[in-house]
């Protein structure tokens, strides 16, 4: 049944009072009440028979009646003063005098714009005082935001100050007044700083599913895929099993920048308002995202409001002092502190709560000394006083039914005493389900309190919609609907605080029963989604004492943050489980937890402290002695996975060679083609290295033949698609054997294929290799071109050691074509960037392209102290694969010494064509015969140098068209 009077609909069936397609909160036994008058309209309902319809002839005082009342006609704009629909009848009861009408079927909702992802807050909740600056400053702000100038607000304020009832009066005002997009996401003090970018996702969710919510998929499957691989609620099975393909691999950096760039072109559309909520119990990543959409330049009609605490004491190494104080330091971002409320705030709340009471100043006054006009504070005090009876209406006004001295002894010693006074005031069975939705969390579903209760599913909602309908426990936030079909109500408390004091008074036992079922029901619920919801089912298991079951959910949360390139998030998960463990049985299992863990944090030390650091070293050696403990089993594949980098990036090639060959034995005994494919990847780059260019050239070809584009599309060796690795070396390989023509066209090969998967470390290295091969072959300008894609590429991603590199090559690139000094700046640059991430490998590549540099530029001192300190570096490390050039170019260059030393420059000629020789680098071998044939030239040994150069030379069946054997190709015609 609908009644309907004036804007107002009463559904008698769904419990529910509407005004403008707005629900209003109200009390269960104050609608119960209104129902019963607008049933029996124009009649005087006696004060008996409203007690005896809804009390069920329960004994109740005349306080409670009239305080529904009180509350019906708070709910619907009616006052005791000026009576427009409910009527007071003195000494008798109460008449709806306004017209009411009956319908069978919902009546037609009124026109009316709402913004897109906007839920409006509960109505009934207390009246907004003292805050019209502040909101005046928020419109301020949005109607900046409109005109395209993207604002970042933080809405400050301690504990119960009124941060979120500020923030929903501001949205409710927006709501109807113009079509934008309301965004909503609050962080959770038990997942806290583990579960990357929560609040931002939950707002992304509840843009998605909102009306226009196939608009925000669209835009997000285009724009921003990595956010929507996220949100598997949003789209079907096929198509999340697709992106999560095509994105494998994705950085950090690549998702923050799809973020930005999505936003921007939804907010093209129409303005966005996004508010994240309790910012002090936020993850890294989130706000890293924040700092990076303050920070942007480009125009978007975003206004971003951020609400939390002050960390206590105003620790300024706090992550969230740090960044608010960085970014309003630079004018990115403004604050909103929100204050105590003076006196005649609370005397306005007081008129706006209590119509016609006598008094007011000196009432608001007390309240002040009470509770220094603290919002919640106050409105709990109110509370007490008239659930004591202390205020009370009569005729339609309040008053005290006390003197007001007395009022001077009501003020609880802080708010949890007067929340505990007031749950004293629920029934039992309202208790139980507010305390069991504690232990579920801030937000819930009703499905899930009655798993830990062990009731029914629609008892509990029942008993939850009652409660969020009296509006000071639970809000409603819709419908939850779990993979396995169940669908239950979803609600929120009131206020954070509410949840913690409920916490704190579950016993010790009790608490961990609830944690146990509720965390095995949103297992169960959740079925093969379980994995995205990690880090809550952690806390759950955690809690409830499972700790097996925490450690490998803590680990699948690790493995979602890394999937996410959020790497902190994932070090704390992982931390976390490591922690636990010594809670678990010494068994054979705990080992396995144990190397799971170690693994995993040893891919997130790479990621976030680079290939080389200690971390990397130590996590991954303790990783190798548990396999042993385990047996060297496929669990080893990842730990040598790690290992092989490490060594190999701080040139320890023999370590690293040690461990490629016993991966390459565990892949062949395990008849496994994906482990062969990394083995033979790991064992080219190694001996390509060692200078052992035929033995690179074998496994980097072997490796080639067993890749799969179908099935190998998403493994990753060194962290990017083996199939790019392989045909990249392998065109490396090809240049120094002497084929530089093959070369370029393997090299081809990596870039079409990285292109084609879409994954950006893949391409980046592409580019580089690419770039690298040029300078090889001498061709400084498509050596510039293509570093500088890469470069593009990697500082887009944050991919520092490939930028590193990549800026080294542009500086040779510019100086070898005139441009000396700023080519060598860049190459220090670079050189400097590239030891800062801790690597080593290749260091004497990078020093023989800074002593060229010298050259070109006639500083050959410069250049002979860099080429001794490469040398240096061969003889330690056995990186040999450039070891022939760094002898021919300290040659070059001792002739190039104020007094040249031409039996020295023989020496190290003929040491570069000996190295070359052994190597059967023919194109090394090339350049070493024209430096000694030239020399030997001078020397008026012209049939020698011919018949050396003549001999190298002959060799080529291909690439004659590049620098190096067309320079040969002259000097043999000189020598004829």
């Amino acid at each position: 049944m609908w009644y309907v009077f004036g804007e107002w609909t009463l559904d008698t069936q769904c419990s529910e009072l509407c005004r403008a397609g707005r629900v209003r909160r109200l009390r269960r036994k104050a609608f119960q009440v209104l129902a019963y008058l607008l049933a029996h309209p124009d009649r005087v309902v006696t004060k008996q028979e409203l007690c005896e319809q809804v009390w069920l002839q329960q004994f109740i005082s005349d306080a409670a009646l009239e305080s529904a009342i009180k509350a019906v006609r708070q709910a619907i704009g009616d006052s005791g003063r000026g009576q427009r629909l409910i009527q007071t009848v003195y000494g008798q009861g109460y008449r709806f005098i306004a017209a009411v009408t009956t319908a069978d079927h919902a009546p037609p909702a009124r026109a009316k714009h709402t913004a897109a992802g906007y839920q409006a807050p509960p109505h009934g909740a207390p009246p907004v005082v003292g805050r019209e600056l502040a909101l005046a400053q928020l419109a301020h702000w949005f109607a900046r935001a409109q005109g395209g100038a993207r604002h970042l607000v933080f809405v400050t304020g301690e504990l119960g100050i009124g941060k979120t009832t500020l923030v929903d009066a501001f949205l409710d005002r927006l709501a109807g007044a113009a079509p934008l997009w309301i965004g909503r996401g609050q962080c959770v003090e038990q997942f806290g700083a583990g579960e990357a970018y929560r609040p931002v996702l939950e707002a992304l969710g509840r843009l998605g599913r909102g009306p226009d919510g196939q608009a925000v998929v669209a835009l997000l499957a285009q724009q921003a895929p990595t956010w929507l691989v996220q949100l598997p609620g949003l789209i079907g099975p096929a198509d999340l099993e697709a992106l999560q393909r095509r994105l494998a691999g994705a950085t950090r950096e690549r998702m923050l920048r799809e973020l930005a760039e999505a936003l921007e072109r939804l907010t093209a559309q129409q303005p966005l308002v996004l508010v994240l909520e309790d910012l002090h119990w936020s993850d890294p990543s989130t706000l890293d995202l924040l700092a990076v959409l303050a920070r942007r330049r480009e125009p978007a009609r975003l206004l971003l409001i951020g609400t939390y605490r002050p960390p206590a004491g105003q620790h300024r190494a706090h992550p969230l002092a740090l960044m608010t104080h960085e970014l309003q330091l630079h004018g990115h971002s403004e604050e909103l502190p929100v204050t105590m409320l003076a006196e005649d705030a609370i005397a306005a709340y007081l008129t706006s709560r209590l119509p016609g009471l006598a008094h007011v100043d000196t009432l608001a006054r007390l309240v002040h000394q009470h509770t220094e006009g603290h919002p919640l504070f106050m409105a709990m005090l109110v509370e007490a006083w008239l659930t004591a009876g202390v205020l009370r209406e009569q005729e339609g006004r309040w008053c005290l039914h006390t003197g007001g001295e007395a009022l001077h002894d009501w003020g609880p010693d802080n708010l949890r005493q007067l929340i505990e006074g007031q749950l004293d005031r629920l029934s039992v069975q309202e208790q139980q389900v507010l305390e069991a939705a504690s232990v579920a969390g801030v937000e819930f579903a009703a499905a899930a309190v009655a798993a830990g209760l062990g009731q029914a599913v629609e008892r509990v909602d029942d008993a939850c919609a009652a409660l969020a309908h009296w509006g000071q426990w639970l809000r409603a936030v819709g419908e939850q609907h779990w993979p396995d079909g169940t669908v239950a109500g979803g609600y929120r408390f009131g206020h954070a605080l509410y949840q913690q004091v409920l916490y704190r008074r579950v016993a010790a036992a009790r608490r961990v029963r609830l944690h146990q079922r509720i965390g095995a029901r949103e297992a169960v619920g959740y079925g093969a989604q379980a994995g995205a919801r990690a880090a809550e089912l952690a806390v759950h298991f955690e809690q409830g004492q499972d700790y097996p079951r925490a450690v490998e959910y803590l680990r699948q949360a690790a493995e979602n943050a890394i999937q996410q390139s959020s790497h902190q998030e994932a070090l704390t998960h992982l931390t976390q489980g490591l922690a636990l463990l010594p809670l678990l049985p010494d068994t054979p299992e705990r080992t396995q937890h144990e190397l799971a863990l170690q693994t995993s944090r040893g891919a997130a030390f790479m990621a976030t402290r680079g290939y080389a650091a200690a971390e990397v070293e130590q996590t991954y050696a303790r990783a190798r002695t548990l396999c042993r403990q385990v047996g060297e089993g496929p669990q080893l594949f990842p730990v040598l996975s790690g290992l092989i980098p490490f060594y190999l990036v701080r040139a320890e090639c023999m370590i690293a060679q040690e461990l490629a060959e016993q991966f390459l034995r565990l892949a062949q005994s395990l008849h496994d083609p994906a482990r062969l494919l990394e083995a033979q990847a790991a064992l080219g780059i190694i001996w390509l290295k060692r200078g052992e260019f035929s033995l690179a050239r074998a496994h980097l070809e072997q490796g080639i033949a067993l890749y799969d584009p179908q099935q190998h599309h998403a493994l990753a060796f060194a962290s990017m698609n083996p199939g790019v690795f392989c045909w990249g070396f392998v065109a490396h390989v090809l240049w120094f054997l002497g084929y530089p023509d093959q070369a370029v066209k393997a090299s081809r090969e990596a870039l079409t294929l990285a292109q084609e998967l879409s994954h950006p470390y893949s391409l980046s290295c592409a580019l580089h290799f690419a770039a690298w091969l040029h300078a090889y072959r001498r061709e400084a300008r498509r050596t510039l071109k293509l570093a500088d894609a890469s470069i593009l590429l990697s500082t887009e991603q944050g991919f520092a050691f490939l930028m590193a590199a990549a800026t080294i090559l542009r500086g040779w690139a510019l100086a070898v074509q005139g441009h000396g000094e700023e080519g060598m700046a860049q190459i220090r640059q670079g050189m400097t960037a590239y030891q800062a991430t801790g690597a080593e490998l290749e260091w004497p590549y990078w020093l023989a392209l800074l002593a060229e540099a010298y050259e070109k530029a006639g500083q050959a001192e410069e250049g002979l102290g860099r080429l001794d300190e490469a040398l240096t570096t061969v003889h330690h490390t056995g990186e040999h694969w450039w070891e022939a050039e760094l002898h021919r170019l300290k040659g070059d260059l001792v002739l190039q010494q104020a007094v040249p030393d031409a039996p020295q420059a023989e020496a190290c000629f003929q040491q570069a064509l000996d190295g070359a020789r052994r190597q059967q680098a023919k194109s090394l071998e090339l350049r070493a015969a024209m430096s000694l044939s030239r020399l030997w030239q001078q020397q008026g040994k012209q049939a020698d140098a011919h018949a050396l150069l003549a001999s190298a030379y002959g060799w080529f069946t291909e690439g004659f068209d590049t620098a190096d054997l067309q320079e040969a190709k002259a000097l043999l015609a000189e020598l004829s």
